[in-house]
């Protein structure tokens, strides 16, 4: 089974393709196609016993009580998707994505922190605690709010000269890479993620090198102009990946 072309982030994939094959949904062979996509393997290590296979590990999630998985995609100042310990926050931080393990009741588990060598992730499980994620409905109205107010501002910031293709991709914002879900996904959460992940590769796009062309003025503006939407965008995202606040179909 392909996936996405332009794949959503490894917490996404898990928390989506994982709780699809907790509840049933799809298969292992398509759960492992979609979760490792272009990756040679994931792992999952298990403090104090040692670093088991990807379906073998998620076999012994769903053995200790897991219904769902749910991603995280914190950020300095906005740890969205956690909930604690401190201990699972501060690797999740540092990554940058995690997954939490959810019962059927939508109380976490466990806490998955993805570490990648080359072409191999290994999620570390740990402790996690309950944690409150955004609603998908609230969501979807930051990211809404949230994309032509920085499209305003790159325009005043003549986005177009110092990067073209986010001029491009501003103007065609119906053209998106289309996410790869698996059955049990609301519609509505797909599109949202699909959403959210081309405004991220608009904040990606923009705050990459612009090779001297803007001034010290000019970067600062930028940098606020992206930071709300980037927050909107992992908010939406993470809404459109915890299954515990996912709308009924």
């Amino acid at each position: 089974m392909s996936v996405a072309a332009n794949p959503l982030p490894a917490s996404v994939r898990l928390a989506w393709w994982g709780t699809a094959w907790l509840r049933g949904h799809v298969v292992a062979d398509h759960l492992m196609d979609a979760v490792l996509d272009e990756d040679a393997a994931h792992l999952l290590a298990f403090e104090g016993s040692g670093t088991e296979p990807l379906l073998t590990g998620l076999g012994r999630l769903r053995t200790s009580g897991a219904d769902a998985f749910g991603a995280a995609l914190p950020a300095e100042g906005d740890p969205v998707g956690l909930g604690g310990p401190a201990a699972f926050n501060a690797a999740a931080l540092e990554a940058g994505e995690a997954v939490v393990a959810l019962d059927a009741a939508g109380f976490a588990l466990h806490g998955l922190v993805p570490t990648r060598v080359g072409a191999a992730v290994t999620w570390s499980v740990t402790a996690a605690e309950r944690r409150q994620v955004p609603d998908v409905g609230e969501a979807d109205r930051g990211l809404r709010a949230a994309l032509p107010e920085a499209a305003d501002a790159l325009a005043a910031l003549d986005v177009a000269r110092w990067r073209p293709e986010v001029a491009d991709r501003l103007l065609n914002l119906r053209h998106r890479p289309r996410a790869a879900a698996p059955p049990g996904v609301p519609r509505r959460c797909v599109e949202l993620a699909e959403r959210a992940r081309q405004a991220l590769e608009i904040v990606d796009l923009a705050l990459e090198d612009d090779g001297g062309a803007l001034s010290a003025a000019e970067v600062d503006g930028r940098r606020v102009a992206l930071s709300s939407l980037g927050r909107a965008a992992r908010r939406a995202l993470v809404a459109a990946a915890s299954p515990e606040v996912w709308p009924p179909e």
